[in-house]
């Protein structure tokens, strides 16, 4: 393992430097809490002329050909396998996954980019016949798709570089410039991405970094009249604050925002393969993903075997140093965030729960995988309360009718899972959930590119893949040549 560079910088028109009083914020190993950087805190100037530089910034990039713009996402994409190492080794390092985990996510970037600029070529509008509508025969109706102008995009702290990606890379496919807030606990990863995507040629005024509060950044990228888009993935909570700021001047909104995902387990389902996915999904990223299955909903007349296999897998789940290629489970990202996982588990248990499994809070921030037995319905974690780290709620249901009460009484919708060999069954749950995806025999953790990924009520606004962004980040605009048919 090589030393991080120090890369704590605001980048604002191609130049790295601190901020305007000199305030910082240190970047913490989550698996050591030794300092491994320190940050600039932007100042409310700092963040205006980020701003200022991305107006100019937008005029380029919509201005800039094309197959030009094409060229350098393709050698992004390209940098980002050459420079894969050091890019996940610096992730692991600042958010705390296993490495392998982090070299995934150079990869999906790099589809991202790949595929975003392919996209970019077929960026169609319509011409509509007008010789249907009297009067207008000798018009010629056309469409175009124009950039909308500047991306503010808040970034969280738990998949850098793969929202990053879903964000930047149709934003210049369709050619607006983006100011970036990354997260303050895991922000040196997003620095490295903009310093590569200069390298690969994006110009300086397209693409800024300001790292800082959010109370100080945040709220100016959601309230400025700057900025045409926001972007933001996070918890509902800030979410909802982001609405409200960039209602002010009717920015374009796009909200990813909290779940806890429902995981169904009917009776005739494989559970040996329920139990992997349920696992898998509860575990990757350190328990730290908004679309992992979070409620795990186990018909009651196969609860017992279901509980057997995973007690039994579920030592497979190494917990320990992140580069250590055996474990796959790592420390959460503050001891902030494993105190919270501590509380929510004993709260479970207070109200009736049983740790069947794990549930200690260990040094640094680490917190053990963890199997809470004897959930019923009513309780918080079976409805609202989403705890963001490796723990395994078991709830029983008698009928696929209360399977699924239980999993739409929640105020979330982001992903869902439905394990079951019946079609039938499948299908019925599969339409009665009210969720922005699910997954049949599969995790809900399940993010194909093309997907046009978002959720029902407060799990968030708006839908990002390969298969919507670009049609969400262009406006149409409408051109009427009139009279000109004879």
């Amino acid at each position: 393992m090589q030393t991080v560079q120090k890369l704590g910088k605001l980048i604002i028109n191609g130049e790295s430097r601190g901020s305007r009083d000199g305030n910082v914020q240190d970047v913490l190993n989550p698996a050591t809490n030794e300092v491994i950087d320190s940050i600039p805190l932007a100042t409310p100037e700092d963040v205006e002329e980020a701003l200022d530089v991305a107006q100019q910034g937008k005029v380029v990039w919509a201005n800039t050909p094309t197959h030009e713009r094409y060229e350098i996402l393709v050698r992004y994409a390209n940098l980002l396998q050459e420079k894969k190492g050091e890019l996940a080794e610096i992730l692991t390092k600042e958010n705390g996954k296993p490495l392998a985990q982090s070299e995934a996510e150079v990869d999906t970037g790099t589809r991202l980019f790949k595929g975003f600029a392919e996209k970019s070529k077929s960026l169609y509008g319509i011409s509509a016949p007008l010789d249907a509508q009297p009067g207008l025969e000798k018009d010629v109706f056309f469409t175009r798709r124009e950039p909308i102008g500047v991306m503010g995009a808040i970034l969280p702290f738990n998949f850098p570089i793969d929202l990053f990606s879903h964000k930047v890379a149709p934003a210049f496919a369709a050619g607006n410039a983006v100011v970036l807030k990354p997260a303050s606990e895991a922000p040196l990863t997003v620095i490295r991405l903009v310093e590569l995507l200069l390298e690969a040629g994006v110009p300086k005024s397209v693409v800024q970094v300001v790292t800082g509060k959010g109370s100080v950044v945040g709220e100016l990228l959601a309230s400025s009249p700057k900025v045409d888009i926001v972007s933001m993935t996070g918890d509902t909570n800030t979410g909802i604050r982001v609405a409200q700021n960039a209602a002010k001047h009717l920015s374009r909104t796009f909200l990813e925002l909290g779940g806890n995902d429902a995981l169904v387990v009917f009776d005739d389902a494989d559970l040996h393969e329920a139990v992997d996915h349920a696992l898998f999904g509860r575990m990757w990223a350190n328990g730290q993903c908004c679309c992992a299955n979070k409620r795990i909903i186990v018909q009651k007349n196969v609860l017992i075997d279901f509980t057997d296999i995973m007690l039994e897998k579920i030592q497979e789940y190494k917990m320990g140093d992140p580069f250590q290629s055996d474990v796959k489970v790592g420390p959460l990202i503050s001891q902030q965030a494993a105190e919270a996982v501590f509380s929510h588990v004993n709260d479970t248990v207070s109200q009736g729960a049983e740790i069947i499994y794990g549930g200690k809070r260990e040094e640094a921030c680490f917190y053990t995988p963890t199997i809470l037995n004897g959930v019923i319905k009513d309780m918080d974690v079976a409805k609202d309360l989403e705890i963001f780290g490796p723990v395994v709620p078991l709830i029983a249901f008698d009928n696929d009718e209360e399977a699924i009460e239980i999993a739409n009484n929640s105020i979330y919708g982001l992903s869902g899972s439905v394990f079951t060999k019946n079609i039938q069954r499948a299908m019925n749950a599969s339409y009665k959930m009210k969720t922005g995806q699910v997954a049949v025999n599969g995790t809900g953790l399940y993010r194909p590119d093309v997907s046009a990924f978002g959720g029902y009520k407060m799990s968030g606004i708006g839908r990002e893949g390969l298969s919507v962004t670009l049609e969400e980040l262009t406006q149409v605009k409408n051109i009427a040549l009139r009279n000109v048919l004879s």
